[in-house]
This record gives structure tokens, sequence and C-alpha cells, in this order.
């Protein structure tokens, strides 16, 4: 099969970035949906919702383990965080 090149655009907006210190996941049959969260209790804000098919967020989980690993190759182990307090989490439409 012939390689396809793809361009893609970024904008500054996005270019810049969102902090997030928490990810929330759910799925269903048909997709995976990851919110990235700032959350600064009492209050967070969702800066992100991904909605994936099932395929995509495997080949997401794929290249986030080989990022790691290369990271970790090139830097040092990542230390993992404490897990944080259990909190409710309550979804608001603004």
């Amino acid at each position: 099969m012939a390689e396809q090149e793809i361009k893609i655009s970024l904008s500054d907006e996005v270019a810049g970035g969102d902090y997030a210190n928490l990810a929330v996941i759910s799925h269903n049959e048909n997709e995976f949906i990851m919110d990235f969260i700032f959350a600064h209790p009492p209050t967070g804000k969702v800066n992100a919702r991904i909605i994936m098919s099932p395929a995509h967020a495997k080949r997401f989980l794929r290249a986030l383990q080989e990022n790691v690993a290369i990271y970790e190759k090139g830097f040092k182990p990542i230390k993992e965080a404490p897990e944080p307090p259990k909190f409710g989490l309550e979804f608001s439409k603004n």
C-alpha cells in the first residue's frame, strides 16, 4: 500500500496545551471517552474531552507505553505519585 501524506495544522491556542492532573475514562461498546481535568479542590474543570474508537484507544495505550519507556531510558525512571484521596466527581454543564 502506498504511503499517504497528511498535512496537520496546529493552532496557536491548541499549541499552548492545557494542564491536567486528573483523567476520567469511561467507555461503551463503540468508544472510549477520556476527560482530561485540572482538579483543584473544591473545583475542577474539564480542559479536553477526547473520544476514540476502541481500536484507536488500544493504539494510543501502546504509543503511550512506548513513549514512557523511551523517556525512562533517556532520563530516569518515573516515580509514581501516591494514590490521591478518593473523592466524588460531579459533572455540570456550563
